[in-house]
């Protein structure tokens, strides 16, 4: 994705969902664009609220900076580079994060961590 692309994170379930592909199928029958936009849904807010801890809402600010290695993303969030990396892998799963692969001569390779959308809005309906 670009980095103009916005980001949506609910907890709306099943009704939501198919509330939003009702209203893209509306859009694209009357000929509209459909926006950018990235939609994680969960069926239960508590499963959003796991997901989206202070510390991995942290690592997406900082992540949102630019494409970073998970070792400089645990240095300027000033924690340990495992525990970084179990939340890239977390946020990749629910597709809030990328990781890609950089060439590291000499050592082999290291994790790129970047971001999928430039703005997430995180919504949960109870």
């Amino acid at each position: 994705m670009n980095g103009k692309t916005k980001g949506r994170v609910r907890a709306d379930g099943t009704r939501g969902f198919f509330e939003r592909v009702g209203e893209h199928a509306r859009r694209l029958d009357a000929g509209e664009p459909l926006p950018a936009e990235l939609t994680v849904s969960f069926e239960d807010p508590a499963d959003m609220l796991r997901v989206l801890s202070p510390e991995r809402v942290r690592l997406l600010r900082s992540a949102q900076a630019g494409p970073k290695p998970v070792s400089t993303l645990a240095t300027k969030l000033r924690r340990d580079t495992r525990a970084v990396s179990r939340d890239v892998a977390l946020l990749e799963q629910f597709g809030l994060l990328q990781t890609r692969y950089d060439r590291n001569p000499g050592h082999g390779r290291y994790k790129i961590v970047e971001t999928r959308a430039s703005r997430y809005h995180l919504i949960a309906t109870i």
